[in-house]
């Protein structure tokens, strides 16, 4: 007991309000001096003890952090030059795919064949969120050996091909077009499917355009995309922030397109292109409800719920091509091919390529920052049509005379 008490140090002492406290000084990890008290030597000794632990915990985890420490910080990094809606989409991905299976870990301890275990969940999804994750893995541990956080970088030999494939989506045709138009017609997303079709912009970007941006009476009328709307919490926000500086862009409009805004500003009471009731843009949930108008002309198999006795009964529909809603006959089954916000833009771009307009103004119009978006379309469109390619195949090696078979001499 004795050699107990010779180890504790003789601290100095202070009073307090009359009374005698033992006191010390520590440095605690952001280099501060800090005074602890105690009553007697011994509750001030184990005050210290514990406190050089934690401030020697932390210390190491600045240092040497755990993965999920360093993936907070690397999404705070990030969060200053990416948009909102791309930032919550990392948020989501490396919460469920890095952090809860790796997040204990210490960075330096985190080997490839961890990495390609945390993997392997991922490799049944599709592709492109096996590539999102894979992207993910090696941006952050490629910062951490930037940032000398880490040694060597574990992701750098990962392989990049996982996932199934996603189906590829087709551009509509014109019948189709026309066919999604004629059925919409008069409703709410008649003049959204208009601008998605003839200027290719983004969901994002017509939610956000305004009437400042629209010019119908140039001499060549034309739209500027200078906005972007984004919802937090199902609150529309519809802020300058694009996403990215090729995505500023002025797109000429054909005439189809003028009338139907010339049709729409005379009607309009907002400052908004598309408006809810009260002259706002659009929240989340009244973009969906603007949505269901096409998704309930359409002939895709769909599961309806609903409650009995507090039991959830699952009831399907198969919508028959041409015939009318039971519960509202006006509603004509219609549409029998696949209809999203992307395929009316991707169904631009394609309209484009085809009438031969050059790859490079594809993708300015398109607002692509990378050209190997639009060269992917083109490609796609270009190259697969063998019927057409024969001849250039042919054309382009030289006709080889037949060789007679060599006369036997036996």
């Amino acid at each position: 007991m004795s050699k107990k008490k010779e180890l504790i140090p003789q601290y100095g002492t202070a009073t307090i309000n009359g009374i005698q406290y033992y006191r010390t000084r520590i440095t605690d990890a952001d280099g501060k001096q800090v005074l602890l008290y105690g009553l007697t030597r011994e509750e001030l000794f184990q005050k210290e003890c514990e406190a050089r632990k934690k401030v020697a915990e932390i210390v190491f985890r600045k240092t040497n952090p755990t993965v999920a420490d360093y993936c907070e910080k690397w999404l705070l990094m990030k969060s200053a030059n990416v948009s909102p809606a791309t930032l919550k989409g990392y948020e989501s991905k490396v919460r469920n795919y890095i952090v809860k299976l790796l997040g204990d870990m210490y960075m330096s301890d985190v080997t490839a064949d961890d990495i390609r275990l945390a993997l392997v969940p991922v490799a049944g999804k599709s592709s492109g969120m096996y590539d999102t994750v894979n992207m993910l893995f090696k941006s952050i541990f490629q910062s951490a050996e930037h940032s000398n956080v880490i040694d060597e970088d574990p992701s750098t030999n990962i392989s990049a091909k996982g996932g199934h494939p996603s189906k590829k989506k087709d551009a509509l045709t014109d019948a189709q077009a026309k066919t999604l138009l004629d059925a919409v017609r008069g409703l709410p997303p008649y003049v959204f499917t208009m601008i998605g079709l003839y200027t290719g912009m983004r969901r994002e970007e017509i939610l956000g355009l305004q009437w400042d941006c629209v010019h119908l009476d140039a001499s060549t009328p034309y739209i500027s995309v200078r906005r972007a709307w984004r919802s937090e919490k199902n609150r529309p926000q519809v802020t300058t922030i694009l996403k990215s500086n090729a995505a500023r862009r002025d797109i000429p409009i054909p005439q189809c397109l003028v009338e139907c805004l010339q049709e729409a500003k005379a009607s309009s009471k907002s400052d908004h292109v598309i408006a809810d009731s009260k002259g706002q843009p659009l929240s989340y949930s009244q973009f969906q409800r603007l949505w269901q108008y096409i998704v309930v002309r359409s002939t895709k198999e769909r599961i309806y719920r609903k409650y009995v006795n507090g039991q959830c009964i699952k009831q399907t529909i198969s919508p028959v091509l041409g015939q009318h809603k039971l519960k509202n006959p006006k509603i004509v089954y219609c549409i029998d091919f696949d209809v999203t916000p992307h395929i009316l833009r991707y169904t631009y771009i394609t309209n484009l390529l085809y009438a031969g307009v050059d790859p490079k103004t594809v993708q300015y119009l398109a607002g692509h920052e990378n050209s190997k978006t639009t060269m992917d379309i083109y490609a796609r469109i270009k190259y697969n049509k063998p019927q057409e390619l024969y001849a250039t195949v042919n054309a382009a090696f030289p006709k080889q005379q037949s060789v007679e078979a060599p006369v036997s001499l036996c």
